[in-house]
């Protein structure tokens, strides 16, 4: 969540007689016919998207009642609020993606904290609960690495939760493991602004990493098997976490910070920590964390804005919307936005590979979670598109599989192993953040 490309069209679903014979078809059958070899690859292993907003759009757009949304159309066809896109997701796009598993965000604002931020996402859990019942025919919940497979085998849509802020806990371990216990996968340790043990990408530092109750969140969620995902942490907290985590890692919708220097990006450095880890980047489609020329652009167009109307005081314009708005126009018509493209989301692709290798590389779109999308990636149905770009990049069969889906499933078989030797050894932490960050004061003599 934030504040000329190949295309291929594909059918909304392989009949079960194509997709049996491309799973039993060797990739060197399919020889350079690139959608056939695409096909093949989304067939025998599920395209696992570790990223999409959705959850929170039919919270604000329909007050959270899954009646009133049909999945099973054309979403994009619904009135969208002012200012804000069309839905990006739905059942036959999510079909026409080849999608097998998709992390649905259980994400809340960051304003919303206390006991509140923990009966809100409990909310959103639901939420996610109820719109997978709501269409069996073609979500599944999906607890584990197995459950995953088994649902793509069965011809499902796997879906899982991931929580996308560690201010959502409360500062409470107890709460983390409920969270677990309802059925989330991953946790986002900050979201847009610090919590009280660690630091975002996107606040003035104030820890400058993890504290220590920040550590043992991290050790807590290693011995449950939630995956740590360092998506919208500083750098510092990334460190820090890669530090104590004995599981791999995510970065459930990250990209690349050689390409594009946004702080929410993953360094070079960083990268080939999580090719030690063992863990998982995600790439993002969002336009901030992809092209440097938007995010500059976005920037400039963001400080004239407040040139023309800055309350309480300045700006240009104050009290003038009108006029602010004309001006506003004029800036756009002199300064167009630059365009970005799948290739663009491509080379951030593979600039993880060069960096961290083809074992550490996923998709985490944030669709239904950003404003605007990269041209030749506007939804959930256009994922086989950004395969093909990499199969005529030379991109194998076998890489093109651990892109999609194949790694972050190794990732978490991992970590669950991980933590069952852990449960094995030590009962859950009791510890506290005033135990732990903020010991009583030495009495003096």
């Amino acid at each position: 969540m934030i504040f000329a490309p190949l295309r291929f069209t594909f059918p909304l679903a392989l009949t079960a007689a194509v997709i049996t014979a491309l799973a039993a078809t060797p990739a060197s059958a399919a020889g350079d016919n690139v959608e056939a070899r695409v096909a093949h690859v989304l067939a025998t292993t599920p395209l696992i998207d570790g990223h999409n907003d959705l959850p929170w759009e039919i919270r604000t757009r329909f007050n959270g009642d899954v009646a009133k949304i049909d999945l099973a159309a054309d979403t994009s066809k619904l009135p969208a609020p002012a200012g804000e896109a069309t839905l990006m997701t739905d059942i036959p796009r999510l079909r026409a993606g080849h999608v097998g598993g998709q992390f649905w965000s259980v994400w809340i604002p960051v304003s919303v904290k206390g006991p509140e931020a923990v009966q809100v996402t409990l909310e959103q859990i639901d939420l996610v609960k109820r719109m997978t019942a709501r269409w069996p025919r073609d979500f599944a919940m999906a607890y584990t690495a197995a459950d995953i497979r088994r649902i793509h085998k069965e011809g499902k849509i796997a879906s899982l939760i991931g929580v996308e802020g560690g201010h959502q806990i409360n500062n409470s371990l107890a709460m983390l493991r409920e969270y677990y216990d309802a059925g989330v996968r991953y946790m986002t340790l900050t979201h847009s602004s610090n919590t009280d043990w660690g630091d975002s990408a996107t606040d003035a530092p104030a820890h400058h990493g993890l504290t220590p109750f920040g550590k043992e969140v991290v050790r807590e969620m290693n011995r449950l098997g939630m995956l740590v995902d360092l998506s919208h942490v500083s750098e510092e907290t990334m460190r820090a976490a890669l530090d104590v985590s004995l599981a791999p890692v995510i970065f459930s919708h990250s990209s690349a910070r050689a390409l594009d220097d946004h702080p929410r990006n993953v360094s070079d450095d960083v990268l080939r920590r999580v090719a030690k880890n063992g863990g998982v980047v995600m790439v993002n489609f969002a336009l901030s964390y992809i092209s440097e020329a938007h995010r500059h652009w976005e920037a400039d167009r963001g400080a004239e804005q407040m040139r023309y109307n800055a309350p309480p005081f300045g700006g240009l314009y104050i009290g003038d919307p009108e006029r602010a708005k004309a001006a506003l126009a004029e800036w756009d018509k002199a300064h167009p936005e630059p365009k970005v493209t799948l290739a663009e989301v491509a080379d951030h692709i593979e600039h993880v590979v060069k960096i961290a290798g083809a074992d550490h590389v996923g998709i985490g779109s944030d669709f239904d979670g950003m404003p605007s999308v990269p041209q030749g990636l506007e939804d959930v149905g256009k994922y086989p598109a950004l395969l093909a770009e990499l199969a005529h990049r030379g991109w194998s069969d076998a890489d093109l599989g651990k892109l999609a889906g194949g790694n972050l499933l190794r990732a978490m078989a991992q970590a669950e192993a991980v933590a069952a030797k852990l449960r094995a050894e030590r009962a859950p932490s009791a510890a506290t953040l005033e135990q732990l960050d903020r010991p009583p004061a030495k009495s003096a003599r």
